[in-house]
C-alpha cells in the first residue's frame, strides 16, 4: 500500500516515537497492559494444550510474559514490538517489527499472544491475514485491541473546544475498531471459530490534563497521518478540560474517561 493511499491513517513512525516516548517518561502507567496482558493469560489457562512456540505481539517491556510466567504450557516466546526503545527492554530474543510486514515464516507459532497494539494497524485484515498464516495448523491467536468507545468523552470535548476557539477541529483521538466488524475480519482472513467480545474500564482523574499525561507515559496519544502538527493553544486545552469536567465528573469533581477493550479469539484452521 502506497504511503499516500488514504486509507493508510496511521503514521507508523509517530506510533514508535509514542512509544520511545513512554520508555523516556519512565512508563509510569501501564496499568492498562497489564490488564488486558492478565486477562489474555486468563483466556489462555482455559485451554488445555501445550505451545511449544509463542509471539508476543506488541510485547513492550514484557508485560505478557510477565502474565504467563510460570505457566508450564507455554515454551519459548519470541518477544516482538514496532519500538526498539520497548524491543530492548523485553525479554530476549526480541526482534523489531513492522506491524503491517511481519518478518515471521509460515507456520511458525503454535501461539500468538496480542496485547493492546493492534488499534495502530492500517492494515488489520492483512495483518490478521499474517497471523494466520505465522500460526501452525491449529495454532491460537489471543489478542485485544482498544475499541470504538475509547476515550470518547475526550473526543467529544477535545472537537467541541477547538470548534469555538479555531472554527474548526482536526482528528485529535484515534479512530478504533468496531466490535461488530472484527468477528467478520477473522473469518476474512481465515480463522476459525473466531470470538469477540468487549469490556469497559472507566478510569477516574483529577483532570483532563492528568488523563492526557498517561495517555502519553503509555505511548498512546494521538498518531494519525492527519493529526495538527501545531501545538494546541492553552486556551483550547483548558476550554476541553471544562467540557470533560462539564460531562464527565463523578460526585467527588474527578473526571471519568472510558476505554472500550475488544479481545479477539481465533484458532488457524487445522489444514
Amino acid at each position: 500500500m502506497k504511503p499516500s493511499d488514504p486509507q493508510r491513517i496511521f503514521d507508523p513512525r509517530a506510533v514508535r516515537c509514542h512509544r520511545a516516548r513512554a520508555v523516556r517518561m519512565g512508563l509510569g502507567a501501564e496499568f492498562l497492559f497489564e490488564r488486558a496482558a492478565a486477562d489474555l493469560a486468563e483466556r489462555l489457562d482455559e485451554v488445555r494444550r501445550r505451545f511449544a512456540l509463542a509471539l508476543d505481539l506488541g510485547c513492550r517491556t514484557g508485560v505478557m510474559a510477565r502474565a504467563t510466567g510460570g505457566r508450564d504450557r507455554v515454551g519459548r516466546v519470541i518477544s516482538a514490538d514496532p519500538s526498539e526503545a520497548l524491543a530492548r527492554r523485553a525479554p530476549p530474543p526480541a526482534a523489531v517489527i513492522d506491524l503491517e510486514a511481519l518478518p515471521f515464516a509460515p507456520a511458525t507459532f503454535d501461539l500468538v499472544l496480542s496485547p493492546l497494539v493492534l488499534h495502530w494497524v492500517n492494515d488489520l485484515p492483512g495483518t490478521l491475514l499474517q497471523l494466520q498464516r505465522m500460526l501452525k495448523p491449529g495454532g491460537l491467536l489471543l489478542a485485544t485491541l482498544f475499541g470504538g468507545e475509547t476515550l470518547g468523552e475526550l473526543q467529544e470535548a477535545l472537537i467541541e473546544a477547538e470548534l469555538e476557539s479555531a472554527g474548526g477541529a482536526g482528528p485529535r483521538v484515534s479512530p478504533f475498531a468496531d466490535l461488530r466488524d472484527l468477528g467478520g475480519l477473522l473469518r476474512r482472513a481465515g480463522f476459525v471459530d473466531p470470538v469477540v467480545d468487549a469490556d469497559r474500564t472507566e478510569v477516574d482523574y483529577a483532570d483532563a490534563f492528568a488523563l492526557m499525561r498517561d495517555l502519553r507515559a503509555m505511548g498512546e496519544t494521538n498518531a494519525q497521518r492527519e493529526r495538527r502538527k501545531s501545538l494546541t493553544r492553552r486556551r483550547t486545552l483548558a476550554r476541553a478540560a471544562a467540557i470533560f469536567r462539564e460531562r464527565a465528573a463523578g460526585p467527588d469533581g474527578r473526571v471519568v474517561a472510558t476505554f472500550e477493550t475488544i479481545n479477539l479469539t481465533a484458532w488457524a484452521p487445522s489444514r
